[in-house]
């Protein structure tokens, strides 16, 4: 008699053993496909805007030129709100003084224009009073915060005028006060006026 009753359930449970095959089937289908997440631009790395020939040019309270930037090509990507540049030239003017300028094959501006970053062959030109006295800079990093009038490397830098030539790693150059801080391993030639 159980063995009757056994029988029975089973054929009353047989027509469900497709649908919960079925089941079993999805659900593991499910663990297997990883849902589609559709992209935003938030996540992804493209350029947003390009401008070509760039001429900038900042002024100070007085309405007098403070800084100006020139560059090739300039570049924007939203995600990390980056601005590169290519071949930037950037000029520092300040009363009394004549303008301080700066080259570099590369740059980086950062999101606010607070800080840029200049890289590859980056080379600064300080005119002194008399052709004798220009300052010449060369290295391949350097960070300038223009708003404070201020760049600072730690990278080699070489600088030179016409009677010295000066070698040492690290340089804090205030443009405004004109003053040039050699970081370490300074070493220097000095040659004999004409």
């Amino acid at each position: 008699m159980s063995r009757f009753s056994f029988a029975n359930r089973l054929r009353a449970w047989l027509p469900l053993l497709p649908i919960l095959a079925l089941l079993l089937g999805s659900y593991w289908l499910n663990l297997q496909v990883k849902p589609f997440v559709p992209s935003t631009g938030a996540q992804r790395h493209d350029v947003d805007f390009v401008v070509y020939g760039l001429r900038s040019t900042a002024l100070n309270t007085e309405g007098q030129p403070r800084l100006s930037l020139l560059t090739e090509k300039m570049w924007h990507y939203p995600d990390d709100d980056t601005t590169h540049l290519q071949n930037p030239n950037l000029t520092s003017f300040i009363k009394g003084q004549a303008p301080t300028s700066i080259d570099a094959l590369s740059g980086m501006l950062s999101s606010k224009g607070e800080e840029i970053q200049l890289h590859e062959d980056v080379r600064i030109f300080r005119p002194g009073k008399w052709p004798s006295q220009d300052q010449r800079f060369s290295t391949e990093f350097l960070r300038v915060l223009p708003d404070k009038g201020w760049a600072e490397t730690n990278f080699p830098v070489l600088m030179y005028d016409r009677y010295n030539t000066i070698n040492a790693v690290g340089m804090e150059l205030d443009t405004e006060a004109r003053t040039v801080r050699l970081l370490k391993q300074v070493r220097a030639v000095h040659e004999q006026a004409d």
